[in-house]
């Protein structure tokens, strides 16, 4: 079983980690809709994830959303 943590960071460091895991998340969704079309969905330049099956990336990707869902619940039920 998973281990629980208590973290304390203030706001700009919660919301840099915000970003940085939704920066990842975005990365295995556009690397997932590559792998289902063999097209990139926009011209925006971006590196694929090393991944071979469209569901992994789509689990990896919910996996990210997520961790971003908990964290935003948590700052909101601080607010």
């Amino acid at each position: 079983m998973a281990r629980a943590y208590r973290i304390e960071l203030d706001d700009v460091d919660l919301h840099q980690i915000l970003d940085g895991l939704k920066m990842r998340a975005e990365s295995w969704e556009r690397t997932a809709d590559y792998l289902g079309t063999d097209k990139m969905r926009d011209a925006e330049f971006f590196l694929l994830e090393e991944c071979g099956k469209q569901e992994e990336a789509n689990d990896i990707a919910n996996h990210y959303r997520s961790i971003i869902h908990k964290i935003r619940s948590q700052m909101d039920e601080q607010e």
